[in-house]
């Protein structure tokens, strides 16, 4: 009985593996997209199990058909070798899973010479003497598999940083702002989607720009073609940072670069055909040497194949990135055919109706190319007093860090929020002010003043512990800030006031965002790493004098071990951090630096400093703490490193990300208004000069 699995492996091992690497493809052409947005680490873990294991199952595969043992018990089993080749090219919404496999290319190239290569000699030894018709179907096949998988080492290379800042150095101005879309505008003045996405299109070689470093042009606008600011007119900017951040995913993890071009979309047309005409022949090969297992495990690749040949060519042919090659197309015949007659949005409409049909749940097809809007928090009172027994501990996340999904006991600390419209407002307000008043930043769009600075100099407030509690470092200031600000806000009448919820709301969101960018997304923060400086704060914090850590019930404690999150909003937890909160000011408010806790006695004087000038009305210290929350959170999104950006888009984007790309778009807008001031004078000085010319 215990020999089984293994006459099974040996009797229908290569069956097997063909079969399973057919299921991945579609696992991964059904599924890759819920990283856009972001997803569950369970899933994004399958995922990417799904995406290593559709490339080992092939190439072993491959590698099984070139022992001369398998073909020659099961003769049609060599002809499955073109199958291995189209499954390795992968479909077309995925090829990398992170950024570091475009760096790759190079090696996928030779991994990929190597293949092909193997696949030939299959083909050659065990296919060649079978006859002229399974000889034919062969070779179409192969054809499809080896293009198709070139094709994904070229996406690779194109998806390369490097590769994208050597292209945009060769792109001609007359490549951007290309087309004028017919916008539509809806109620309260918003564009529709599909306008939206088309004049995504028409922006996005800032965003392309930007996110490789290199200067946008600044005015490089030809007759007729629209400036940047006309194109913003009547747009709701997060919408848009959206649709050209999910524009950007596209070039980096999947294959757009290359299906948007004329080979990509010959090789679109041609390889259904091809394999449609494969199967016809290979229906026409006698069958009676071949176990019939055999044979029905090829109609079923052929299914597969055809099938997913023929859903990338309906969704190539009607995808907005057609709509932009069509518009820049030289061939006025075709742009006319195809836009000016509305053939092309008839044949992008009934493409989007039959996603809609077939997607889960009937999701909107624009759903994909929207951030998920939701904003991590992790706030450091709340994980300091959480329990200390070990039976208490998480015990789910516990077991999802040894099985290798990487959850921290920290993260078990941690939730997300949707993001509030005021909090969005509030950023957008800041960053409008900064950019289009330009006294904030430089010639090249980076802020002059340091981090949380800019407020403080506003207000003449930058002297003593308020200078003093931003700090040496960028992680630091955030560490101290986001103590100080909770004392303040628990010792605060200003923020117990009704008027001032808003405010006092938007700190929290923005104080805990940065906390949890802090302790789970480091690298989008700029500065040195303060991971020691942080875990030495908790420390401190924990062994306060006087601290009380929360007693919780027997039941609370089955509760909290068996949950994936803590609950931050109930009532004992909150009045825990209060406590813990008035007993850090009461002891360090007084005190002088220490070794033993040297970032407390910061916290403390600089909640201090906030109330005194809360009651002797030098300053609005809510409103105060606010707009240096802001500060601290643009210069983030403004000093991150563009790859930290890039990479981030995998795993659904950040706020930060989005913050980025705006200051880039504002930053063109302050370009073209000083421009068009000094174009004015200039001419102003011109028509000065000509009258007079004229007088004398």
């Amino acid at each position: 009985m215990a020999a089984w699995p293994r006459d099974l492996w040996n009797n229908w091992s290569i069956q097997i593996l063909v079969l399973l690497s057919l299921v991945l493809q579609v696992a991964l052409f059904l599924f890759a997209g819920i990283r856009r947005r972001g997803a569950h680490p369970v899933l994004r873990f399958l995922l990417w199990l799904a995406y290593q294991l559709s490339d080992y199952t092939a190439t072993y595969a491959l590698g099984h058909l070139s022992f001369k043992g398998a073909p020659r018990d099961h003769p049609i089993v060599a002809f499955w070798a073109p199958f291995l080749l189209l499954h390795l090219g992968g479909p077309d919404n995925i090829t990398a899973y992170s950024l570091e496999d475009n760096k790759l290319w190079k090696r996928h190239l030779l991994h990929a010479t190597l293949q092909v290569l193997g696949a030939v000699y299959v083909l050659y030894e065990h296919v060649a003497d079978k006859g002229a018709l399974l000889r034919l179907a062969s070779a179409l096949m192969f054809t499809v598999g080896a293009v198709k998988y070139g094709e994904k080492t070229w996406a690779l290379m194109r998806g390369n940083l490097d590769t994208i800042r050597g292209s945009v150095k060769k792109q001609p101005p007359a490549m951007h702002r290309h087309f004028h879309p017919r916008d539509t505008v809806f109620n309260k003045e918003e564009l529709d989607e599909e306008s939206l996405v088309r004049r995504a299109h028409s922006l996005f070689h800032i965003c392309k720009r930007a996110i490789v470093d290199y200067p946008v042009i600044e005015d490089d606008a030809a007759d007729g073609e629209e400036r940047t600011t006309k194109m913003l007119f009547r747009v709701k900017l997060w919408r848009l940072m959206e649709t050209e951040l999910s524009l950007m995913y596209d070039m980096l993890y999947t294959k757009a670069p290359v299906i948007h071009t004329w080979f990509g979309y010959s090789v679109r047309i041609f390889s259904p055909f091809a394999i449609g005409a494969s199967l016809l022949l290979f229906n026409l090969v006698g069958k009676h040497a071949h176990r019939g297992a055999d044979v029905n495990i090829t109609y079923v690749l052929y299914g597969g194949a055809l099938l997913m040949e023929t859903m990338s060519l309906l969704n190539a042919l009607g995808s907005s990135w057609t709509f932009a090659f069509l518009s820049t197309t030289k061939w006025r015949w075709l742009r006319y055919t195809a836009l000016c007659n509305e053939r092309w949005d008839q044949f992008r409409r009934l493409v989007a109706y039959l996603h809609h049909v077939v997607s889960v749940g009937g999701g909107s097809r624009y759903r994909s190319r929207r951030w998920s809007r939701t904003m991590g928090q992790y706030n450091m009172l709340h994980f300091c007093t959480r329990s200390g027994s070990a039976f208490t501990r998480p015990l789910l996340g516990r077991l999802s860090k040894i099985v290798g999904l990487g959850l921290n006991e920290w993260e078990h600390y941690s939730w997300d929020i949707e993001m509030p419209s005021h909090v969005k407002d509030r950023i957008t307000q800041h960053m409008r002010n900064m950019y289009m008043e330009g006294e904030g930043i430089n010639s090249l769009g980076i802020l002059r003043t340091r981090w949380g600075e800019e407020p403080l100099l506003r207000q003449g407030l930058l002297q003593g512990i308020l200078k003093d509690s931003l700090g040496v470092e960028f992680q630091e200031c955030i560490i101290i800030w986001h103590l100080g600000t909770d004392v303040f806000l628990v010792k605060s009448k200003r923020a117990a006031e009704e008027e001032a919820s808003l405010d006092v709301e938007a700190i929290k969101v923005i104080s805990n965002y940065m906390m949890f960018l802090l302790v789970q997304q480091p690298d989008m923060l700029p500065g040195l790493s303060q991971n020691r400086l942080y875990q030495r704060t908790c420390e401190n914090l924990v062994n306060i004098p006087s601290h009380r850590r929360q007693s919780t019930g027997i039941c609370a404690k089955l509760k909290n071990l068996l949950r994936l999150h803590d609950d931050p909003g109930s009532s004992a937890r909150v009045a825990d951090r209060e406590e813990l909160a008035k007993i850090l000011y009461d002891e360090y408010k007084s005190k002088g630096f220490s070794h033993d806790a040297p970032r407390l006695p910061y916290v403390a004087k600089l909640a201090k400093q906030l109330l005194t000038m809360e009651v002797d009305g030098t300053a609005d210290s809510v409103k105060l703490v606010l707009d240096v929350w802001t500060d601290i959170l643009f210069y983030a999104s403004n000093k991150c490193s563009r790859k930290a950006h890039a990479e981030k888009l995998s795993s659904g984007g950040e706020l930060t990300t989005i913050l980025w790309l705006m200051a880039e778009h504002f930053y063109q807008l302050y370009c073209e208004k000083n421009m068009k001031e000094e174009k004015d004078q200039l001419a102003l000085q011109g028509q000065a000069l000509a009258n007079i010319q004229a007088g004398r």
